[in-house]
């Protein structure tokens, strides 16, 4: 008996939150983030990507309207207050438009407002819920990228400011964010002391489209990760009040890690986001690509193909919503986050890759999107930790070394 007449032309399917996470709140939200990347993001992306054009400013205002600037902030302060799962759940669904769109949500959430006064700190966070805090995270340096402890900005203190002097590299949205916050060196560890004491956390409230004095910037040239600027930044002599310091000592280097684990998640949900879009595209292109008077979906190399390419998609997802449910539980998952964030990017840039191959030499021209969505998988690999380090968190917590390691 021969099977049922397909279609002619077919939809990729529509994932789902699995039940044993859903709750009618999830879906609803999960299907207005859809809604919006499709028709909002998308476009945008389509236009701006190709000439390396920034997020514009009327959409990052949508996306406030939203509350995808505060998802995670309480309510009290004008946030969603839902977890890290709606959080990556939304940030999946930007990404499949526009990676950077579902990157720029992470500069909001309440970053940048944990300073001591109580007050200060509660109009900051209504300020992020509202998209009217969005920062710059500068971390790394020109010799201090994986190994973080290693920081040698120095922020010397002179009565109630601190002076900052130092370099640092691959600070996105630099120039147009409300704040910079950026790891420094106060002091050097004493003898016997860990490499990270003496860090610190502090953050530059600056202007929109500015630098303040004291800091000068110069843009990267990256080949994809469009959307925003990423910056190189100079600090040569720039006050900040000591007021503006979030965290200091070792206390400074774990809370730099704990967001780190969060971000990490956050990545793979964004990974997961560029690989289902290549999936997606794909279903159609094999669908409207003809060759030897068949579609090319038809040939079975080329099924097996995308059946692998979904396969390692919904994998991957059911991965980054566990250990995000695991984050909401208040759980350590250090070993986890690393797990899922090298195990979703590696399937990412892989399952682009795949997708290039499927659109043949049309997927090596910009006339489809699938080069976009393998330019920014393949970052993903690289920031918040490369495949290595993550490699080396997870085997750290699972084999002790012998004394001679």
């Amino acid at each position: 008996m021969s099977d049922p007449a397909t279609p002619e032309f077919i939809e990729p399917p529509i994932p789902v939150v699995p039940a044993q996470y859903h709750t009618p709140e999830r879906e609803a939200l999960q299907t207005q983030a859809r809604t919006f990347a499709a028709e909002r993001v998308l476009p945008v992306a389509d236009e701006l990507d190709k000439v390396k054009g920034e997020i514009p400013r009327s959409l990052l205002d949508e996306m406030a309207a939203l509350g995808y600037f505060g998802i995670t902030v309480p309510t009290e302060h004008g946030g969603l207050g839902l977890g890290a799962y709606e959080y990556c759940m939304v940030a999946e669904e930007l990404a499949r438009a526009w990676m950077s769109v579902g990157s720029i949500i992470a500069r909001a959430q309440g970053a940048g407002t944990g300073v001591a006064d109580e007050s200060r700190r509660a109009e900051l966070l209504r300020r992020s819920a509202k998209g009217e805090w969005i920062g710059a995270i500068a971390l790394s340096e020109p010799d201090a990228g994986s190994d973080l402890a290693a920081v040698s900005t120095r922020a010397e203190r002179d009565g109630d400011e601190f002076v900052v002097t130092g370099h640092k590299r691959w600070t996105g949205n630099a120039k147009a964010a409300d704040f910079i916050q950026v790891l420094v060196r106060t002091e050097d560890p004493a003898p016997g002391e860990r490499r990270s004491a003496g860090l610190a956390t502090i953050v530059v409230e600056k202007e929109r489209d500015t630098f303040p004095k004291g800091i000068t910037g110069t843009p990267i040239d990256k080949i994809g990760y469009h959307g925003f600027v990423t910056w190189d930044l100079e600090f040569d002599g720039l006050r900040v009040p000591v007021a503006n310091q979030l965290a200091a000592g070792d206390q400074g280097f774990a809370s730099t890690q704990q967001w780190l684990n969060i971000a990490r998640v956050h990545t793979a949900a964004r990974a997961v986001g560029l690989a289902r879009a290549a999936v997606e595209d794909c279903i159609l292109y094999l669908q409207e690509r003809r060759q030897f008077e068949h579609p090319i979906g038809d040939f079975q190399s080329v099924r097996f193909t995308l059946a692998t390419m979904a396969a390692r998609v919904e994998q991957a997802r059911a991965f980054y919503q566990h250990v995000a449910h695991l984050i909401d539980l208040g759980q350590p998952c250090e070993r986890e986050a690393a797990m899922v964030k090298l195990l979703a990017t590696e399937m990412a840039a892989e399952v682009t890759g795949d997708g290039i191959q499927l659109h043949g030499g049309n997927g090596y021209t910009t006339e489809h999107r699938v080069e976009r969505h393998w330019r920014d998988a393949r970052l993903t690999t690289i920031f918040e930790g490369t495949s290595e380090i993550q490699k080396k968190i997870i085997s750290d917590r699972l084999l002790p070394r012998s004394p001679l390691g």
